[in-house]
């Protein structure tokens, strides 16, 4: 074997037997590199679907726990998965109250009777999100986007919701007494039985509401500017001039 390998040498390297070695050796790296490459990517999905899960888990463990230790972990609970990009979260009967979640993205979230009182949300998306019954009582909304949303029997009191926006939502029977909804928009929403008592509705957008009655805005301490349908607009005009001006 010897003797065959030794006289075979020249012809080796005159027909580029190492070259052709060297190119399969390139080619094994280089599908050991994308195979390794493949099981740490899957690796770190896995991890990083165990850590959404515990982050989930310990909302969980909070639910109903009504305390600033159960409103701060499960704050940063919430901005955890929103860092991994997960916006629908179950927060259903959570307790938030007192709690920063300004810029949050809770888009198709479901925080029915939650407690958000007292709250900073500027800015938050809360687009077809359910809140129905959730305590929104002094919470700051300002800029907050809330398109879509069901929050009927919501409570809004003394809550900040300028330029928030509701249009199509539905608000049937929430109280937004004596809240601040400066250039606000309504559009579209179902407002049956909704109580805007000493509400500053200043510039708000109603056009297209359905359920609104000249009985809800008689109660609201402006109108200056809202914007209405022709044939309630005419009886505001008619009836409660005095809140337009």
């Amino acid at each position: 074997m010897l003797i065959v390998v030794g006289a075979s040498i020249p012809f080796y390297i005159k027909g580029g037997f190492f070259s052709g070695i060297l190119q399969e050796a390139h080619g094994m790296l280089f599908d050991i590199a994308i195979i390794a490459i493949l099981i740490y990517w899957l690796n770190d999905r896995g991890r990083t679907r165990q850590r959404i899960r515990e982050y989930k888990d310990e909302i969980d463990d909070f639910r109903r726990w009504e305390s600033e230790e159960a409103a701060f972990r499960t704050v940063g609970n919430i901005k955890r998965l929103n860092r991994n990009k997960i916006y629908n979260i179950n927060l259903v009967n959570c307790y938030l109250a007192k709690t920063n979640l300004s810029d949050v993205n809770l888009k198709g979230s479901n925080l029915n009777s939650a407690n958000l009182s007292s709250a900073i949300m500027v800015g938050a998306n809360f687009t077809d999100t359910r809140l129905n019954q959730t305590n929104f009582e002094n919470t700051n909304l300002n800029n907050a986007m809330m398109k879509g949303s069901f929050a009927s029997g919501a409570n809004f009191k003394d809550a900040y919701l300028i330029k928030a926006d509701f249009s199509d939502s539905f608000l049937i029977k929430a109280d937004f007494e004596n809240a601040y909804m400066m250039e606000s928009k309504l559009t579209g929403c179902h407002l049956t039985g909704a109580e805007f008592k000493d509400a500053n509705l200043y510039k708000v957008d109603f056009r297209g509401a359905e359920g609104l009655t000249i009985e809800q805005l008689s109660e609201a301490k402006s109108l200056y500017l809202s914007k209405f349908d022709d044939d309630l607009n005419e009886q505001v005009m008619e009836l409660i001039p005095e809140l337009t001006g």
